[in-house]
């Protein structure tokens, strides 16, 4: 079942970046950041995935200390991005439908690939403070990781030393990431909707409702799972819950995001088409 999604994830997120890379008209702000996104989600379950998928298959489950660690940083600094980034999608929608005048010249291509830089930036250097803090502890009890990847939580556990600095600054600095930008798309929204809701029309209000609607359940599952998993305390019972939902935002959201985010879109469906007609006629 892992590999059948993994593949899809692979396949569904090339597609995307491929179809908008060939179709020119594809070429704006809204379908470089999805091609960026698509990227991302790639790269990010393909940092976990693989090596899980070895382990379900092998009696020897064992990672090294240092791959353990390098896992552990490109999944938190790919996952952080991913949150500034969904952010700034969120800022796109919002400018091409609260301040449609303004569009072509807020989101200029300069502005698009600074605020592209940013995410990562930022995804990069939320990951370094998390793994340099954590790779300093001493970790003398066993080297049993109770998780199917190297996580920030899993490995505080493995500590012989007192881990509340740690969590402090897991909270602290996470939490600006993720509840930052959580606040910030919501706010986003929440405008867009208030707009939405002046539509005259009836079938352009159900066309916009069910375009925010199916990106809002995304967000809201992306950075909803996030919150629980690396900012909520929680009992051994609960904690064992948060790595079922790992499984949401590690392996699932990477499938989920292209369905939602670019097979739903009506010039991304007519790029397919015309690809799809075009092996046809030849």
């Amino acid at each position: 079942m892992f590999s059948a999604i993994y593949a899809l994830t692979i396949t569904g997120n090339l597609i995307i970046i491929a179809i908008i890379k060939q179709e020119s008209h594809l070429h704006k702000p809204m379908y470089f950041f999805l091609a960026n996104l698509s990227f991302l989600e790639i790269f990010c379950t393909s940092t976990i995935t693989p090596k899980a998928l070895r382990n379900l298959l092998q009696e020897s489950k064992s990672i090294s200390f240092v791959g353990c660690f390098t896992q552990m940083f490109f999944f938190v600094a790919l996952g952080g991005s991913e949150c500034v980034l969904l952010t700034v999608m969120a800022y796109d929608r919002y400018i091409a439908i609260c301040q449609p005048l303004f569009y072509s010249t807020r989101m200029n291509p300069s502005l698009c690939v600074q605020l592209l830089c940013v995410s990562w930036v930022i995804g990069f250097l939320n990951s370094l403070v998390h793994t340099v803090y954590t790779a300093l502890l001493p970790f003398c009890k066993d080297h049993l990781i109770r998780h199917f990847f190297c996580d920030i939580p899993s490995l505080l556990k493995l500590s012989c030393r007192d881990t509340y600095s740690n969590e402090m600054v897991s909270t602290f600095v996470g939490g600006i990431v993720i509840v930052g930008g959580f606040m910030l798309t919501l706010l986003s929204y929440i405008y867009i909707l208030k707009v939405v809701l002046r539509i005259q029309s009836e079938n352009g209000r159900q066309k916009a409702f069910s375009t925010c609607g199916s990106h809002l359940v995304v967000v809201t599952i992306f950075f909803g799972t996030i919150i629980v998993t690396y900012l909520l305390p929680g009992s051994s019972s609960y904690n064992e819950q948060k790595k079922v939902l790992s499984v949401m935002y590690g392996v699932m959201t990477p499938l989920i995001n292209p369905v939602i985010y670019s097979f739903r879109s009506a010039d991304f469906q007519k790029a397919i088409n015309k690809r799809i007609s075009q092996r046809r006629f030849r």
